[in-house]
């Protein structure tokens, strides 16, 4: 199966070796975006509600380069250097996602790229 790397300039470049997502089949590989803004690449930190909004911002960017869309993704994953965020997680995601959600897992870390206090990636199926 032919694979499609997919790249977005409305989501922030790759900082490492890799790629800000991978199509396989109908099958997107939704790498981990932290919330660098993409014409700046400086983290967008001023509150962890800034954070957040753009961490799904980022996501959504790529998956709509996949040819989907947030209510696409099938997995999520979120990982946050502080816990007690959890509940914002909560509230911001109702904001970018509608019922039926996808899967998901939330994840304490030591530590994320650029000092980010969130980080989230995904994978999203395409009909």
């Amino acid at each position: 199966m032919a694979r499609q790397i997919i790249h977005s300039d409305a989501a922030p470049a790759a900082i490492g070796t890799y790629s800000q997502a991978v199509r396989c089949g109908n099958t997107v590989y939704l790498s981990g975006q932290i919330a660098l803004d993409a014409r700046t690449m400086a983290l967008n930190n001023a509150s962890i509600e800034d954070e957040i909004h753009q961490v799904f911002r980022n996501l959504a960017a790529v998956a709509q380069a996949a040819g989907g869309a947030l209510k696409d993704v099938a997995k999520l994953n979120v990982y946050l250097t502080d816990l007690t965020h959890f509940a914002k997680v909560n509230e911001i995601m109702a904001q970018y996602f509608s019922a039926p959600y996808p899967a998901r897992a939330a994840v304490g870390v030591a530590a994320l790229p650029k000092g980010a206090r969130v980080e989230a990636d995904g994978v999203m199926v395409l009909d």
